[in-house]
């Protein structure tokens, strides 16, 4: 069996990433190959977006003193801030059939290691600012990215007749995430610590199982 999932999942930041964004919305896809004995190996990755973004003073050098930011004809601009990210990873697990209506439900366990990258999106609507336009805004984004490791634990089931397909999962994230910009413009300086990012959260998918079919016929030449 060859199950597809889309998902989504509200996730909860920690470690480093707590002190930048806020709670996240994640729209992911996940495929995996399983086997007669229940253990499986595929890939999955999702869309991070949200906007809780707590960066402080992220544009305190193009406010006016009056704490607006101008733009191109003087006028005060709508800024508008984001969180965007992604995560892709391979995956290791198994489904234990001890709850469910067949062997392809049950207790499932998964195991990741993938790549998490995030940033900080600033859009300046239909204003023209042009110390936020163009690479002016990479000293602002605080764009970062590394090696991830993730746990999930939860329960699959696939209808017997394969109608009521679904998933649900408790997931934790965890990445070891480097900043990837030189220079950061408010700050000053170059930010060159290694983040501890995590996510946690729950998955809430909805599953297409695509199954090996033997031939009904079988032909004699």
């Amino acid at each position: 069996m060859v199950p597809i999932t889309a998902s989504y999942a509200y996730q909860i930041p920690s470690g480093d990433m707590d002190m930048r964004f806020g709670p996240n919305s994640n729209i992911g896809l996940e495929a995996y190959l399983k086997t007669k004995r229940n253990f499986f190996i595929g890939a999955q990755g999702g869309f991070i977006f949200g906007n809780n973004v707590e960066e402080y003073g992220l544009l305190r050098n193009v406010l006016n003193s009056e704490g607006f930011v101008l733009d191109a004809d003087g006028q005060a601009s709508t800024i508008l801030i984001y969180e965007r990210g992604y995560h892709v990873s391979g995956i290791l697990g198994k489904i234990i059939p001890v709850v469910g209506p067949n062997p392809n439900s049950g207790i499932i366990v998964k195991l990741g290691v993938g790549y998490l990258r995030h940033k900080i999106r600033i859009e300046t609507q239909n204003n023209v600012v042009p110390q936020l336009e163009g690479d002016y805004l990479e000293g602002y984004d605080r764009l970062s990215a590394g090696p991830s490791i993730s746990l999930a634990a939860g329960y699959q089931h696939i209808g017997n007749r394969r109608l009521i397909n679904f998933q649900i999962t408790f997931e934790s994230m965890l990445a070891f995430a480097k900043p990837l910009r030189a220079f950061n413009f408010d700050t000053g300086y170059a930010d060159t610590t290694t983040r501890f990012d995590m996510l946690n959260g729950i998955r809430l998918g909805w599953t297409l199982p695509i199954f090996k079919r033997m031939a009904d016929d079988f032909y004699i030449y």
